[in-house]
């Protein structure tokens, strides 16, 4: 049921974002719970939750939020393409592409629905579909959506090459065996082996095999070579300029050369490789 005074709703919401702002993050989802109590069919009251949804992890949850926004105001952009980044981030990617669909068919203009199909074309391997839409999401938003920063093979290998010259000499032999790609985005398997499965916008690079520690004379299966894959579309998307894509880069590589080796988390982010 509607409120009798849709400003109060809309007070609500201003209160729970500033809040957000802020950090504060019980107080604005107390505001939101609010906002969508008195003003069920607000979708900006739903989009807050959703965001909120998010920040918690939650994002079963939030396209739930995300759907609710999006069927209260179906002519507009903002609704559906929230809820296809949350679907492409869920790893339901044929359902984001519907939505993000919809989200152009009721606004052409809207840039968040741009850059999401531009994330889909590139998890499809549609490399030149991708930087086209991430053009025109540029074009309508270049605030929001800056431009993608992206890095020459060459760059890459020479990049690699300055990492490995700065191990210890029996690390860089022990690394002979072990092949290090670049790929834009991390693929679904890779993505639904962690537990829980992984955004595809989350992992900047990937250690595939078992570890030095790991490794067994009697399990032949851990002499497999392993492999370093770095997501170059995932380290782009990060970085504001091409030096910070550079040192972005390396720093996962050193991580992943981390994993190798047998570090954990707290090991390597001891070492500032976090």
């Amino acid at each position: 049921m509607a409120p009798k005074d849709p400003r109060l709703v809309e007070a609500l919401i201003e209160e729970a974002e500033q809040a957000l702002d802020e950090d504060d993050l019980l107080r604005a989802e107390a505001l939101a719970e609010r906002a969508v109590a008195l003003g069920p069919h607000n979708p900006a009251a739903w989009l807050l939750k959703g965001d909120l949804l998010v920040s918690r992890g939650d994002r079963e949850s939030a396209a739930g939020a995300y759907r609710r926004a999006a069927l209260a105001a179906p002519e507009l952009g903002p609704g559906w393409a929230a809820l296809a980044l949350c679907l492409f981030e869920l790893l339901r990617v044929d359902e984001a592409s519907v939505a993000c669909s919809r989200a152009l068919r009721s606004d052409p203009s809207c840039a968040e629905a741009w850059w999401v199909r531009s994330l889909i074309r590139e998890w499809r391997g549609d490399a030149s579909g991708a930087a086209r839409a991430r053009i025109h999401a540029h074009s309508l938003d270049p605030e929001e959506h800056p431009y993608h920063h992206d890095l020459h093979d060459d760059e890459v290998d020479r990049l690699v090459s300055e990492a490995l010259l700065e191990l210890p000499p029996p690390v860089r032999d022990a690394l002979a065996e072990i092949a290090i790609v670049v790929e834009p985005m991390p693929d679904e398997a890779t993505c639904r082996s962690y537990d829980p499965p992984m955004s595809p916008l989350d992992l900047l690079g990937c250690f595939h095999g078992a570890s030095l520690m790991e490794r067994s004379l009697h399990d032949p299966w851990s002499q497999i070579p392993g492999e370093i894959t770095l997501y170059k579309g995932n380290l782009s998307r990060l970085a504001n300029d091409r030096q910070e894509l550079l040192d972005q880069l390396r720093i996962t590589l050193l991580h992943e050369i981390g994993h190798f080796l047998g570090l954990d988390e707290d090991d390597l982010e001891d070492r500032g490789l976090d």
